[in-house]
C-alpha cells in the first residue's frame, strides 16, 4: 500500500472528528450568541421602559397639585 496508504487510515478519522467538532461548535456557538444578543436587547428595552415610567410618574405627581387647584377653581365658579 505504501507510505501514503498508511496515513489515510489516520487522516480519515481525524477529518471526521474535526468536522463533527466544527459543526457542533457552529451550531451551539451561534445559538449562544443569538441568546446573548437577545438578552442584551431585552435588557436595553427594559431599561428604556423604566426610564419612561419614571418620567411619567414624575409628570403625574408634579402636575397633580396644579390640576387639583384648577378643578377647585372651576368648581367654585
Amino acid at each position: 500500500m505504501g507510505h501514503i496508504g498508511s496515513w489515510i487510515w489516520v487522516l480519515i478519522p481525524l477529518a471526521a472528528i474535526y468536522y463533527r467538532h466544527e459543526r457542533t461548535k457552529l451550531r451551539y456557538g451561534a445559538t449562544n450568541r443569538a441568546d446573548d444578543d437577545e438578552a442584551h436587547r431585552l435588557r436595553d428595552e427594559v431599561r428604556t421602559l423604566k426610564e419612561r415610567i419614571a418620567v411619567l410618574e414624575r409628570i403625574a405627581t408634579e402636575d397633580a397639585p396644579a390640576k387639583a387647584l384648577d378643578r377647585e377653581i372651576e368648581r367654585l365658579r
